[in-house]
């Protein structure tokens, strides 16, 4: 980028793949993280030295920085809107608005069916062995038929998990994808709630 430093490029493109993803700026703090500063000052400094050369606007937001041009164009013509969720009840995805953590931006055409998506963040490390690591929010297909070997979201037992979907003996059971992992085996009950149709990793 023209007339810019390689940190003040950086923190450009921190904002402006942060916007794509949340629909909003991100704080003073999150740049200081992603940036591995202790200091707002630093931070301010390469706002700052953004809105001088024009590539970045003051709003009137608590986060205090508008959206990008090229941000705006794309989120008004190519995004959805997923809901975030924190867990899945029994009763599926389409029931479970008060478990809502938020929402977050996808592509239009990484979804076929938008009312039927949900995220969900995935916790722990049972499946890293196919590059799903803690803190990856994986969009889900609550319509989509499940079929052996997809990556699905279920509940089991009445806790949330995500895993290979597999047989046994004519069993269904859920496989992980990390040697230290066993694989689960419902005792009483499985619901499959979703299948896994994306994943998205916000770096920094």
């Amino acid at each position: 980028m023209q007339n810019l430093t390689a940190k003040q490029a950086q923190v450009l493109e921190y904002i402006e793949a942060y916007q794509l993803e949340n629909g909003k700026s991100p704080t003073l703090k999150e740049i200081r993280t992603f940036l591995n500063v202790s200091s707002d000052n630093s931070v301010l400094k390469h706002l700052n030295a953004l809105i001088k050369k024009g590539f970045i606007q003051k709003d009137d937001t608590p986060r205090g920085i508008g959206l990008l041009e090229s941000v705006k164009q794309r989120l008004a013509t190519t995004t959805i809107s997923i809901p975030i969720l924190g867990f899945i009840p029994a009763g599926g995805p389409v029931n479970a608005e008060q478990y809502t953590d938020g929402y977050m931006t996808v592509d239009s055409n990484s979804v076929s069916n938008q009312s039927s998506c949900f995220a969900l963040r995935v916790t722990g490390q049972s499946m890293i062995d196919v590059g799903i690591f803690e803190g990856d929010l994986l969009v889900a297909d609550a319509n989509k038929q499940a079929r052996v070997g997809d990556i699905v979201i279920a509940l089991v037992d009445n806790e949330n998990t995500v895993k290979r979907l597999i047989t046994r003996d004519g069993r269904y059971y859920l496989k992980a994808e990390n040697r230290e992992y066993m694989d689960i085996e419902p005792i009483e009950s499985l619901q499959i709630q979703g299948v896994v149709v994306s994943l998205h990793r916000r770096f920094g």
